[in-house]
């Protein structure tokens, strides 16, 4: 119990300064973004080419491929935060190829830093030079960043990971209703679960859970969109296979949406729990990655069996919350109805 108290304690302590990170700190958003991108260039790679293509068929081109790709998450950090964040490319890429040999949460805060100075060092030194001086000062300071961070990462949010983690293992069931739950609302929201779970190293029985999560619970976003008249066919559709596109649509009616999408990510957790679904692959919890990276590290059978049940989840807790809010709003006044969209 206390390590399930734990767990869940961390989870929502690193949830907490993750969103204050994005929403308060200078482009905090895009490096979060970028960090996102970074995990599907390397981890989501990995996961499908080296442990579907490589292992399972046998094929050494893929295992390669996918390992390479793996090892290169701290690179495609430091390239795709700053790149996110609006600098120049070339300053992205000297900042990811310094820090070759670095895990993506060090690349990320040697690329958030990298983000903030480099338009400094642009903007700063004469037109002509600044390209090939920019480019000398940023390789070390971002090779210093990673090797002074990566020691503190390690003790802390990598620690964090490894505590929810243990907490899934040891108490799968209720990790898997709370876990699903709480990472698909994350999922659904202008944060990024990807990101999220990327920095924790989240790994094993939690990621099986927020893999499996996110995928029914789109399928509760896009019953919940659908009931409740938010948006077309066209929104639907992209808030199933992204939430972050109809980020407009979701914060204009934020309680109906996220209180299903608790429920329908801890449904699809339980599934994910009860059939033993392990993600070595971090930073895969997103509909399309969390589809596919599981079945690189369980039995096909036992992904598809989690997947519809996840599914079956997800259905049945949009049938419920887009009941219960269609009541809840049919007896307020027409002016304090949701938001529709044209």
């Amino acid at each position: 119990m206390l390590t399930l108290l734990s767990g869940i304690g961390l989870l929502l302590f690193t949830l907490t300064l993750f969103s204050l990170f994005s929403m308060k700190m200078p482009k905090g958003q895009q490096a979060m973004s970028g960090m996102a991108n970074a995990a599907i260039a390397s981890f989501l790679i990995e996961a499908v080419h080296k442990y579907i293509l490589g292992n399972i068929l046998n094929i050494g081109f893929f295992q390669v491929l996918g390992a390479t790709s793996g090892s290169l998450g701290g690179v495609a950090a430091a390239i795709m935060v700053p790149i996110a964040m609006g600098v120049n490319p070339v300053f992205a890429v000297v900042a990811g190829v310094a820090v070759g040999g670095y895990g993506i949460l060090p690349g990320f805060v040697a690329g958030y830093v990298v983000g903030l100075i480099a338009p400094i060092i642009e903007k700063k030194l004469p037109i002509g030079i600044n390209i090939i001086f920019g480019a000398l000062l940023i390789a070390p300071l971002a090779r210093i960043i990673a090797i002074g961070v990566d020691p503190v990462v390690n003790a802390t949010l990598l620690k964090i990971g490894e505590t929810i983690t243990l907490a899934a293992d040891q108490s799968p069931i209720i990790m898997g209703f709370l876990l699903g739950g709480i990472i698909k609302m994350i999922c659904t929201s202008p944060l990024s679960s990807m990101a999220l779970t990327a920095m924790l190293g989240l790994n094993g029985l939690a990621m099986g859970i927020a893999s499996i999560a996110c995928v029914g619970g789109s399928f509760t976003n896009g019953l919940i969109f659908k009931r409740l008249n938010l948006g077309d066919k066209s929104n639907i559709m992209a808030v199933m296979l992204e939430p972050l596109t109809q980020a407009e649509i979701i914060t204009k009616n934020p309680m109906p949406i996220y209180c299903s999408n608790f429920l329908g990510g801890g449904l699809a957790g339980i599934a994910a729990a009860a059939f033993k679904i392990i993600n070595n692959a971090p930073g895969t919890a997103s509909p399309i990655p969390g589809l596919l990276a599981p079945f690189a590290f369980n039995n096909p059978i036992n992904v598809i069996l989690a997947i519809l049940l996840g599914i079956a989840g997800g259905v049945i807790a949009g049938m419920i919350g887009s009941t219960v809010f269609k009541y809840i709003y049919s007896k307020q006044p027409k002016n304090s109805c949701i938001v529709e969209t044209e």
